[in-house]
């Protein structure tokens, strides 16, 4: 297993540990709990960044800009599906 695919798989573990605690943080209706929870996801999402950075530097993660046509064609073949 390389070094990129460990830290792609790690990548989505966080992402999902996000969903987690968001969830968690949202339905806990004791005060305690969701402020355990909002910590825990402020620190997973603080160290999701690092991981991204880490692996952006190494080049494992390219972000592509896409263009304003791209945008637009998008966005009109999704409203004609709302239609």
């Amino acid at each position: 297993m390389t070094d990129q695919l460990l830290m792609e798989n790690y990548l989505l573990v966080l992402k999902s540990t996000v969903e987690v605690y968001v969830h968690g943080t949202l339905e806990s209706s004791n005060k305690e709990i969701k402020e355990l929870l909002f910590c825990g996801l402020d620190e997973t999402l603080k160290h999701q960044e690092r991981v991204y950075n880490e692996m952006t530097k190494c080049g494992w993660y390219q972000v592509k800009n896409i263009d304003k046509k791209t945008i637009k064609q998008t966005y009109d073949k999704l409203c004609k599906k709302e239609s």
